[in-house]
């Protein structure tokens, strides 16, 4: 929330000017005793508009002399991981998504598919939560929304600049929140993610504003209640199971003297299950950059 007073003394200008810049950041200090870290809330696809990102990330990176990301990505681009990425997400044999989806979804998802000129055959051979992963990324690019995120971008750039890196989950763990995810309702999941392409572009813009501001209250509001509310065994899955496993691992880190900069999807900050949340409880201090 940016801070609007009157101002009377250069001194006070100053404070103004450094609360509001601190004000809109997706960006926090956790901190106890002498050491700290930073922690950095990313969206995983972002549009080519959507740069320069906020101001706290360069800041932090440059203060920063250890990433830290939920995965190994490069590791995940490999070409064996690949082939065992794909044997793995799709259907063996005749198997398809027409034994397990609706004809109602099947039609459903022909017709979206056929609207956007694309052929809907060669998605049958994809696990529900693969397809609906490629649903959404699809539909990101389409919208001119689907370039590299911050994630991808600050790995680049670590790389290249020499940062030592660190992950919070192997590679084979992501694959097993993607090949397990819907498997229980994998026809409510496609209801609903198709429901969420009529809107999508509108529904990202709301995200990526609060987002960039770390309005915490509003991305609760905007995404995880609804997820919440209609997917919990999932919400659980890969939000709630999630954070506590890295909380460990983030408070191991705050015992060295070493600082660090972890990134993960902003959605692991919000609410009560979140990361800021638990460490909060933790006794930590949690100041916005």
């Amino acid at each position: 929330m940016r801070v609007n007073k009157t101002i009377y003394l250069l001194g006070i200008v100053f404070i103004s000017i450094a609360m509001s810049a601190h004000a809109d950041s997706p960006v926090w200090k956790v901190s106890k005793g002498n050491n700290h870290l930073y922690l950095g809330g990313t969206i995983h696809l972002l549009g080519k508009n959507d740069y320069p990102l906020p101001r706290a990330f360069e800041k932090t990176y440059k203060v920063s002399s250890r990433l830290v990301f939920e995965t190994d990505m490069h590791k995940f681009q490999s070409p064996e991981f690949q082939k065992a990425f794909m044997k793995k997400i799709t259907y063996s044999g005749d198997r398809s998504l027409k034994d397990i989806l609706s004809k109602k979804n099947i039609t459903a998802l022909e017709k979206h598919f056929t609207d956007r000129g694309l052929t809907f055959e060669p998605m049958l051979q994809f696990k529900p939560g693969m397809l609906v992963m490629m649903l959404t990324v699809m539909e990101m690019k389409r919208l001119n929304i689907g370039d590299i995120g911050v994630d991808q971008f600050y790995i680049n750039k670590g790389l290249k600049d020499g940062k030592k890196f660190t992950y919070l989950e192997s590679v084979e763990e992501q694959l097993s929140f993607i090949v397990n995810m819907g498997e229980n309702n994998p026809d409510e999941l496609v209801t609903y993610t198709l429901r969420d392409m009529k809107n999508l572009g509108g529904q990202i813009a709301v995200m990526k504003s609060a987002w960039r501001k770390g309005d915490n209250l509003k991305l609760k509001e905007v995404a995880l209640t609804p997820w919440q509310k209609d997917f919990p065994q999932l919400y659980n899955t890969l939000l709630v199971e999630r954070n506590n496993k890295w909380i460990p691992k983030i408070e191991a880190m705050l015992k060295t003297n070493e600082v660090e900069f972890v990134m993960f999807g902003a959605l692991h900050m919000v609410g009560d299950d979140g990361v800021l949340a638990q460490l909060k409880a933790r006794g930590y201090s949690i100041q916005k950059q």
